[in-house]
């Protein structure tokens, strides 16, 4: 072959390599942005996100719960990426249904808001996600949900949405399916005796069937005392009322708390005058309200419209530093029993409560 023919044959090949080259696609730097972003491949288990899944930890095991109970996982691992990943858990009901998701929460761990079906299994599961991607789902782990009311110690929760009460029914009262228990009359009341007095506390409850101008002097929402004399000469009587059109001024929310001597005005602590007299709120039969009371260093009442996540729309607290609340036994009541001061300074007829809740602790469901 001759030279020149040899020389074009090599050109010939080298343009070929060169175009072949330049059609393939160049390494990437590093893998620093593989499995993230919405247009990431798809694994065969739906996943996006190149992640480890999850670990449950707790509650795990058909695991036995006495309250709302937060899950909780061991951390994800993105194995291209480096950052912050959220995470999403999922919880199922009994028959399979998805009965909450959390939304994306900053850490492997979430308290579980959803109301639980009393003593049956629930399933949940968690993965991670970042930046639009999904990782995978971890196992899927179980637990028992709450047996339902209890009196415990220094705390009672009251579902009363359950058709049944863990408290003492006074007069006459009616279950009223998933709302609770309705009191049906201004002599009708739930006591319930609480095994180790509570000094410092919360009193919290939902309340239907409240309305403006109902008849009524003093009328209670609820109230605690020392033992089973008189409610009104009580020592250690606790108040909070919804005056009826008899009350000065009607429809005003007010309360009183004795912190050891019905007599002593030094351990008597309610709002002013002026602040009662500006705390009139015309309240709707058809709307839950959330009612709490703490105590300890001060009084506080406070009434959200809506349910226990409702606007507030009263807030008032009496700071209280003489004297103890310290009842022996302690009692606690929805509605109240009637007292020296008759049947239309008790019980308001016609309310109904759910989700009941006493304790020495902050409400933790």
């Amino acid at each position: 072959m001759s030279r020149s023919r040899i020389t074009g044959t090599a050109v010939v090949v080298a343009l070929a390599l060169a175009v072949a080259c330049s059609r393939q696609s160049s390494s990437p730097v590093s893998p620093s942005g593989q499995g993230t972003g919405g247009n990431a491949p798809v694994a065969a288990d739906g996943s996006t996100l190149k992640a480890t899944p999850p670990t449950p930890t707790s509650p795990i095991n058909n695991q036995v719960v006495t309250e709302a109970p937060t899950l909780s996982a061991g951390a994800s691992t993105m194995k291209f990426a480096d950052g912050a990943v959220q995470y999403r858990f999922q919880l199922f009901n009994e028959a399979g249904a998805l009965a909450q998701d959390s939304g994306l929460v900053n850490a492997p761990a979430f308290r579980v808001t959803a109301a639980l079906n009393f003593r049956v299994r629930y399933t949940w599961r968690v993965r991670a996600e970042y930046q639009g991607a999904i990782g995978p789902w971890s196992a899927v782990a179980s637990f028992v949900s709450p047996e339902g009311g209890y009196i415990r110690g220094s705390e009672v929760f009251d579902p009363l949405f359950n058709g049944a009460t863990v408290g003492e029914r006074i007069g006459s009262t009616t279950f009223v399916g998933e709302k609770g228990i309705r009191l049906d009359s201004n002599q009708s009341f739930v006591r319930y005796l609480i095994p180790q007095t509570i000094t410092s506390g919360e009193f919290s409850m939902e309340v239907e069937g409240l309305r403006a101008n109902a008849p009524g002097d003093k009328s209670k929402v609820f109230g605690m005392q020392s033992g089973t004399d008189d409610y009104i000469t009580n020592d250690y009587r606790v108040d909070v009322q919804y005056r009826g059109s008899g009350g000065f001024p009607p429809n005003a929310i007010t309360f009183r708390a004795i912190y050891g001597g019905a007599d002593d005005l030094d351990v008597r602590y309610e709002p002013d005058t002026a602040v009662r007299l500006n705390s009139a709120i015309a309240l709707n039969p058809a709307t839950t309200y959330y009612w709490k009371a703490t105590w300890g260093s001060e009084f506080r009442v406070t009434v959200k419209e809506g349910g226990i996540n409702g606007r507030t729309i009263y807030d008032v607290g009496v700071r209280s530093p003489r004297g103890t609340y310290n009842p022996r036994p302690h009692y606690a009541f929805i509605g109240t029993p009637t007292g020296r001061s008759g049947a239309e300074s008790a019980t308001i007829p016609g309310t109904i409560y759910r989700n009941v809740y006493i304790g020495a602790r902050p409400r933790p469901f």
